[in-house]
């Protein structure tokens, strides 16, 4: 299948989804991720599924297939060291990158992407603590929690915050929290350096810690 943005979105969301948890994505979970149509997600996999990127059955979950698998880790990678770029350059902030990514991802070249990605210095993270995977696709998943179902008194730091709702990260900045910023759980909300804040709405579901 030719590459096309709408075809890459949908193999980098069907890969991000099984990142950090193991349960297969299905058609309704990738419509709702996308914002489209149902009946766009049954189209399109039946496309990804002819070209040999996904395989799907009717009411059943939807999965990569080693070639679909190779192809949404390389636009991962563009998309992630893109991020990086942006924030580090050009002084973007993490609530800002997601959107110019999604643009810059498909006009890059290779030798370009990599002229980026040694500048940086080979990021392992971009700057929500997304991993980047390596040029060979591989990525190790460090041990984690997220922070709606870490104990209290749990000590850690920020690992990685969900990057799709930009007033959220704005909210958490405003909180003085960002990827490895040091953190205590309390039922209250989060102590840093010794003071307590209270975390905006959807901030729990969003912001994973260290195990």
């Amino acid at each position: 299948m030719p590459s096309s943005p709408a075809a890459d979105d949908y193999l980098k969301t069907i890969y991000a989804h099984t990142e950090w948890q193991d349960r297969p994505i299905t058609s309704s979970v990738l419509a709702a991720k996308l914002g489209v149509a149902p009946s766009s997600v049954t189209e399109m996999v039946k496309k990804l599924a002819a070209s040999g990127l996904v395989h799907h059955e009717p009411y059943r979950a939807v999965t990569l297939t080693d070639t679909g698998r190779a192809r949404a880790v390389a636009m991962t990678r563009r998309h992630r060291l893109i991020e990086t770029w942006l924030v580090r350059e050009f002084d973007y902030t993490w609530d800002e990158v997601h959107d110019e990514a999604e643009v810059l991802e498909h006009a890059i070249s290779d030798r370009m992407l990599a002229k980026v990605d040694a500048r940086l210095g080979h990021p392992e993270v971009d700057p929500h603590g997304d991993l980047i995977p390596q040029p060979d696709g591989s990525v190790t998943r460090p041990a984690f929690v997220r922070l709606d179902e870490a104990p209290e008194g749990h000590d850690g730091r920020v690992l990685r915050v969900l990057d799709r709702d930009p007033l959220l990260l704005q909210a958490i900045t405003a909180c003085g929290i960002d990827v490895g910023t040091r953190v205590i759980v309390r039922v209250e909300g989060l102590e840093l350096a010794g003071s307590t804040v209270e975390i905006p709405d959807g901030a729990p579901s969003a912001v994973w810690l260290t195990a």
